[in-house]
């Protein structure tokens, strides 16, 4: 009897949870397509705010202020990311993570709708707000999308699942450099059209949200609706016996019910929450100020650099690159663990970029070290995806219970969003300041990074939300306790130190275990 409720578990896998997952992700690969979209028209987006000032004024803008027009109409994107991500909180709250997907998808459509009748228009202006709405768009889809999938998958596979969202974010960058090209939708004519593309994915999404159900945990904690938890349940796990996803939740709920609602004020001034917040943060500035988009940025120029007379081609190379690394931490998370993973990712990349500042400083000298060049920068990639690339997503949504995780969501995304809008606008000069040598500086974050996850970030593979909320809430209490060498501790001298005096030192609630 024993090894049939055992068994149970490994049906969770049903259709309908994969469809729902899927139907999550499209929101990634929305983030991952308008991430890369904007690279490929950039001189015929150029010319095209030249030829419209010529015709309202008569002359052409200066190349000065074309520049100045495509840098805004870029960094914009991030601009409305970040608004995005802070929003993510209230909107969860307000509407559900189902809901606040649908809503979400307005904002697709009106930003590509923009985008897409600039050209006939004549109205540069439609481009950058558009890419503002498309921004807002995005930055709710990064919470949006974690939080969704970790909620809805069994514990066991919330690490695969949540790779996921990584893979499309690097899916739809792939696919954004495939369409890009020139005789595709790259061209003088129809690239409106690629920028207007996104629409596709969003009326997609909206129609397959509606056989999705809503957030198990969501219905059950925070409407209190057990019944419609339950018929949830039920369908995303395949079998009716969902006694332990239920008693989990219930407890969280317990435990939710005995402290107030958590706003992001009082989630930076609680000393409960201060270790699992740092650790988000540091976890998301791991990711983006590892120098990952200032490589798919600048990628073209980097190869072109390296003497690649294609550059585009290698460009999507290290697209395909990326995708397939990323299917392969999808199936290494569960088994190897986040942190461990984090660390291999954060070692790679920056052995690759002490090896790209090598290689690309001895190019004009050495033409031979251009194909070890790209090799570095493929590595580089490889690295980032095994890792930092899908890691920093997810983890946060299990650092926190369901009290402080939309709040904690928006402010990792928040994070995120400005340290990528500041290695997009830093970038160029310092390029152009340090040359071959740029990458040197982001070695350096990446080792503080690699020495950060080491001693502070706790592996969550295989543990529940309320068991990973509690063992930080025990940590917390020992640290804020005032030293007592007298007192007699339960389990020896050894225990008396809150600090983890070793690098797979376990969260405290597997201590008690």
């Amino acid at each position: 009897m024993q090894r049939m409720d055992d068994e149970k578990p490994k049906q969770s896998v049903t259709l309908h949870l994969l469809f729902c997952v899927a139907t999550a992700v499209i929101g990634s690969l929305q983030f991952g397509y308008n991430t890369g979209v904007i690279n490929a028209p950039e001189e015929k987006l150029r010319v095209f705010f030249q030829n419209v000032s010529a015709e309202r004024n008569g002359t052409p803008l200066s190349p000065g202020s074309t520049t100045l027009l495509w840098s805004l109409a870029v960094a914009i994107f991030s601009v409305g990311g970040m608004a995005g991500s802070f929003s993510v909180g209230f909107m969860v709250d307000k509407f559900g993570r189902r809901k606040s997907m649908l809503l979400a998808n307005i904002l697709a459509v009106i930003g590509a709708g923009l985008m897409g009748l600039s050209g006939v228009s004549r109205a540069y202006e439609m481009i950058i707000v558009g890419r503002l709405i498309i921004g807002v768009f995005c930055g709710l889809c990064t919470g949006l999308t974690p939080m969704y999938v970790g909620e809805i998958s069994p514990t066991r596979l919330r690490g695969a699942f949540g790779t996921l969202h990584q893979l499309g974010v690097v899916i739809g960058i792939l696919v954004a450099q495939v369409f890009g090209l020139e005789y595709l939708l790259g061209s003088d004519a129809l690239w409106p059209l690629l920028l207007a593309l996104t629409i596709i994915p969003a009326i997609i999404q909206t129609g397959m949200l509606y056989f999705c159900p809503e957030s198990p945990r969501y219905l059950l904690i925070v409407l209190n609706k057990e019944e419609e938890a339950r018929t949830a349940l039920v369908h995303l796990r395949g079998h009716e016996d969902i006694h332990a996803d239920i008693q989990e939740m219930k407890e969280e709920s317990l435990k939710m019910a005995a402290e107030k609602k958590v706003t992001i004020r009082e989630l930076f001034r609680s000393p409960v929450y201060r270790q699992p917040l740092i650790i988000a943060i540091m976890l998301q500035l791991s990711q983006q100020l590892s120098g990952i988009n200032a490589v798919f940025y600048y990628s073209t120029s980097i190869f072109s650099q390296a003497g690649v007379t294609q550059p585009i081609y290698a460009t999507i190379g290290v697209g395909v690159v990326n995708t397939v690394f990323t299917i392969v931490s999808l199936f290494l998370v569960e088994r190897v663990g986040r942190r461990t993973l984090h660390l291999i990712g954060l070692g790679g990349m920056g052995i690759c970029a002490m090896l790209m500042t090598m290689f690309l400083s001895l190019v004009k000298t050495y033409k031979a070290t251009s194909y070890l060049a790209i090799a570095a920068v493929c590595g580089f990639v490889a690295s980032f995806e095994m890792g930092p690339g899908p890691i920093p997503w997810f983890i946060v949504a299990e650092l926190f219970s369901q009290g402080p995780r939309p709040a904690a969501m928006a402010v990792s995304g928040f994070s995120n969003w400005t340290a990528n809008f500041l290695v997009g606008l830093a970038f160029p000069k310092l390029a152009e300041m340090c040359d071959a040598y740029v990458f040197l500086i982001f070695m350096v974050l990446l080792i503080f990074f690699f020495v950060f996850t080491y001693l502070r970030v706790p592996e969550t593979k295989g543990r529940t939300f309320d068991e990973i909320a509690q063992g930080f809430a025990e940590r917390a209490a020992r640290d804020a306790r005032p030293p007592a060498p007298e007192a007699v501790v339960v389990g020896g001298p050894e225990s008396k130190d809150p600090v983890p005096t070793s690098p797979n030192e376990e969260l405290p609630v597997e201590q008690k275990r």
